[in-house]
């Protein structure tokens, strides 16, 4: 395999695919939360939203990564989950989601970056509790074609030539990026830059990997401002192409095993 790249990750629930839809309109789109439930509800007030609802009737859309390495990923889970499920809300599956996903669902998975705080909450949940969380995850969509195909949310950004496209090179991009298959000394994936490469029509909102500022290059923005690690939770307001953040309290450290979002 070219450039020593181990081969694809395990397959998705079947209802985990993605995604075009007929919906246009005005479009909240939140960067990776990773637990930090109490920025979320803060990002949500400052957005002007009431129990998931804006009385503008925009839409929330969340770029992915709602669990892992924050101090209250259950309660994440279950508000996203409530805004999902009655339509109030629109979210794409994240890496970290799916791997939560297939420890919910019994599979034996590598207990790193973070999944241990997630465990540690969801452990005492029941059987049937596990489950609706597993199913919940497992139908997210990987990728969101939304506005007429002129926006295209996927958690790790998208070629344009898989965008709207069910297939597994499409669904492993949109949940991992693109590895060149050399590793940091952290042991963790080297990605290509592919937002470099992108000249598609659709602007293109990401996360998955952390930045200080919003990046915009070529039609795409990565809005994962690092929140767990005491940077700010963004949103991306469109059409207006305005970014709305709260910062995160610098108190606390990461390194510790205490997340900085909430502290």
């Amino acid at each position: 395999m070219k450039g020593g790249r181990r081969g694809p990750p395990p397959p998705l629930m079947p209802q985990a695919r993605s995604i075009a839809l007929e919906c246009h309109g005005c479009f909240d789109i939140i960067g990776d939360v990773h637990g930090c439930h109490d920025l979320l509800v803060r990002l949500l007030e400052e957005l002007g939203y009431h129990e998931g609802v804006h009385e503008q009737g925009r839409c929330l859309v969340f770029v992915g990564d709602l669990v892992d390495r924050g101090p209250e990923v259950l309660a994440t889970l279950r508000l996203v989950r409530s805004f999902v499920e009655s339509g109030r809300a629109l979210a794409v599956m994240g890496n970290h989601d799916d791997k939560l996903r297939r420890w919910l669902m019994g599979r034996r998975v590598q207990v790193t970056h973070g999944l241990d705080r997630s465990i540690a909450e969801l452990s005492g949940l029941t059987a049937v509790e596990r489950q609706g969380l597993a199913e919940f995850l497992g139908g997210l969509p990987t990728q969101l074609v939304l506005d007429e195909g002129r926006l295209v949310v996927a958690h790790a950004g998208l070629y344009e030539e898989l965008q709207g496209v069910d297939s597994g090179a499409a669904r492993r991009m949109a949940l991992y990026g693109v590895p060149t298959g050399e590793k940091t000394v952290e042991g963790l994936p080297v990605r290509r830059d592919w937002a470099a490469d992108y000249r598609g029509r659709a602007l293109v909102v990401y996360g998955h990997t952390p930045v200080p500022e919003p990046r915009w290059l070529n039609n795409t923005v990565n809005i994962d401002l690092g929140a767990v690690y005491g940077g700010a939770l963004a949103a991306l307001r469109y059409p207006e192409r305005t970014v709305v953040r709260v910062a995160a309290n610098s108190s606390g450290s990461a390194d510790s095993g205490s997340s900085r979002c909430n502290r």
